[in-house]
């Protein structure tokens, strides 16, 4: 069956990437209120794309609107699934999101982000491998099965997401109370990378966030620096006093008790981490760009990224930033920070820990006030079941070499919501590169990767469905 779908998919390999350039012409930026008409086009190309290879009950699924959004707006889900293989057969759900982050800074990119363009073998724009890209293998391995072959080994159920990149208050939200609609076996999730080119490689493990708005205010307009600096409170000042207070130079953050509860990787994960093909000074010049890297040095980088919790400044706004001079004192600034949790964190227990200590280094003459934007449960995935031993079979055939175990350092709010609330495990089955620049200029995606991608994923169902 396998070979007969991966037929299908090399003869319409190109037809696929058309496609899929498409849907990255549409500009699906879901923080953005004024691109929600473009949000729900790319939702109605996805539930279109779904359709034509065959899935059924295709729809879209409004999100409960009481559920507050960090962009203000609900953007839809999309359902479909085929469930003819047999009762005996086990059901898999397919997830993947069709929301963008923004493209800023616009003048970084070597081509226009919402013009896919091919260059040195990768497609590059805004969501070639996050996650338009991996989301769109799903629906051509479905495609290339159900049209190569009429039908399916497994039972399918799939869900895609328009708030990934907002925090997917909508589909946790949905999950919540809905959950027996998407009930399966196993969740697919190909929203990762992997390690290196050509390395077969699956996550089982990501760390958690929290992203706030640190606000902070001083005088009750803004005033001038002639007539009140040395006497009127600064807010920009008050900002970055209290930021410097947060995290110390040798990485360590500074917050009481922000470590408390934190479990640790296993000796033999650690072992694992040793034995990848890492370079850290190749790593520090060609991913990172920098003279030098940061963080905790009693910890690998990989440890740092993967397995131990951090604090990030994303942007700082207020006050006057025109061209020329303006000499104000703002009434007002605010810190975007989030930090990434670990396994042993709770979001909400961490929220807290932060705003008491805000509000213990807010200075005199200084209202602050922290907001939380979204959150997501870190989550590791234990290896020790047949789905994950499936991919790793299936990874292994198409790459032709041994499947490694990793964790991300990022975060896919939902992967939490289906191992805890839906009870199934997670296979997060990556094809994404290091260096595909994923939420920042240039992204991109390997095309072969897109291919062999596809591959693996019809490869993945048909093994499952002979376990």
């Amino acid at each position: 069956m396998s070979d007969v779908a991966v037929a299908y998919a090399n003869e319409h390999g190109e037809r696929f990437i058309e496609e899929l350039k498409d849907l990255l012409r549409i500009p699906s930026i879901s923080t953005d209120p004024e691109r929600a008409g473009d949000v729900r086009r790319a939702a109605e190309f996805v539930a279109e794309g779904l359709r034509s290879a065959g899935l059924e009950h295709v729809h879209l699924i409004e999100t409960d609107s009481a559920v507050p959004r960090a962009s203000g707006h609900a953007h839809p889900l999309v359902y479909a699934d085929w469930l003819h293989a047999g009762a005996d057969k086990p059901t898999i759900l397919c997830y993947g999101h069709y929301d963008v982050q923004p493209p800023d800074p616009l003048d970084e990119w070597n081509s226009p982000p919402f013009e896919p363009t091919e260059r040195d073998g990768n497609i590059y724009a805004r969501g070639a491998v996050d996650d338009k890209g991996q989301m769109w293998m799903h629906v051509k391995a479905l495609e290339s099965l159900l049209k190569g072959t009429g039908s399916l080994p497994v039972n399918i159920r799939v869900i895609v997401e328009g708030e990934e990149e907002v925090g997917g208050e909508g589909i946790a939200s949905f999950v919540g109370h809905h959950g027996g609609l998407l009930k399966a076996d196993a969740a697919l999730v190909s929203d990762t990378e992997m390690f290196a080119p050509d390395l077969p490689t699956l996550c089982v493990g990501l760390r958690g966030m929290i992203y706030t708005e640190l606000e902070v205010r001083g005088p009750m307009t803004d005033l001038h620096s002639g007539m009140y600096g040395g006497a009127a409170p600064n807010p920009f000042v008050a900002l970055a006093q209290m930021i410097a207070q947060m995290k110390r130079s040798d990485g360590h953050i500074a917050i009481p008790g922000f470590y408390d509860g934190i479990e640790s990787p296993s000796k033999a994960e650690l072992t694992a981490w040793r034995s990848l093909p890492f370079d850290e000074e190749h790593y520090r010049k060609t991913e990172v760009g920098s003279t030098a890297l940061d963080g905790e040095q009693a910890f690998s980088v990989l440890e740092r990224t993967w397995s131990r919790p951090t604090m990030d400044v994303h942007g700082v706004v207020g006050g006057f930033t025109g061209a020329g001079a303006k000499t104000v004192i703002p009434a007002k600034a605010t810190a975007k920070v989030s930090f990434r949790l670990v396994p042993g964190m709770k979001p909400e227990a961490t929220f807290a820990k932060y705003k008491a200590f805000v509000e213990l280094i807010t200075p005199r003459g200084i209202q602050a006030e922290v907001r939380l934007i979204h959150s997501g449960e870190p989550i590791v995935i234990s290896t020790d079941n047949s789905y994950i031993h499936a991919a790793a079979e299936a990874m292994e055939e198409v790459w032709g070499k041994k499947t490694v175990y990793v964790r991300g350092g990022g975060s896919i709010p939902i992967v939490g919501d289906f191992v805890r609330q839906l009870g199934i495990p997670a296979v997060l089955m990556g094809f994404g590169l290091p260096d595909d620049n994923l939420h920042a200029p240039n992204e991109k995606f390997h095309i072969a990767n897109f291919h062999k991608g596809i591959e693996s994923i019809v490869r993945f169902f048909e093994i499952v469905g002979k376990v």
